[in-house]
């Protein structure tokens, strides 16, 4: 939230989404704000992929987005544990593809344009520096995401 406030008059006047833990967010809240944003934040527990029906995000047309960015991949006692009951249920095709770069190929394919996500297991503190390099070096210097995640790869 401290990063969303400092960063707030560079965000455009339409920002929308689910910060906290208000509520988790519906299959139709996910699909609403995935296509109707030109760019899209997820910074939570475990897969991004986790969260969403994959069969109706492969259905998805989202050309509007020109970046997402998946800061996920953090595990705690408590996802560790609802991800394992969500992956009983699933083939292991199905966890295959929500590993990192099947995610971005996925995406890829529904029309987004850049994907910057994690390709390993991460803490939240460090989640929240990679957002912090993220917001400072695209929106206050306005470097491109080429440029930023290079600078994150240092």
């Amino acid at each position: 939230k401290e990063i969303l406030e400092k960063y707030h008059n560079l965000f455009t006047l339409r920002w929308e989404g689910v910060t906290g833990n208000i509520h988790v967010p519906s299959q139709a809240e996910w699909e609403q704000l995935l296509t109707n944003c030109s760019a899209f934040l997820f910074y939570g527990m475990e897969r991004f992929t986790s969260h969403i029906l994959l069969n109706r995000l492969v259905a998805m047309n989202i050309p509007k987005c020109h970046l997402m960015i998946l800061l996920d991949l953090v595990r705690s006692k408590q996802s560790y544990q609802r991800i394992t009951n969500a992956d009983i249920h699933k083939s292991c095709l199905g966890i295959a593809i929500e590993r990192p770069t099947e995610t971005a190929m996925l995406l890829s394919l529904t029309g987004v344009r850049s994907v910057i996500a994690n390709q390993w297991y991460t803490t939240l503190q460090e989640n929240a520096e990679r957002l912090e390099i993220l917001s400072e070096n695209l929106l206050t210097v306005g470097r491109t995401t080429g440029q930023t995640v290079h600078i994150l790869q240092k």
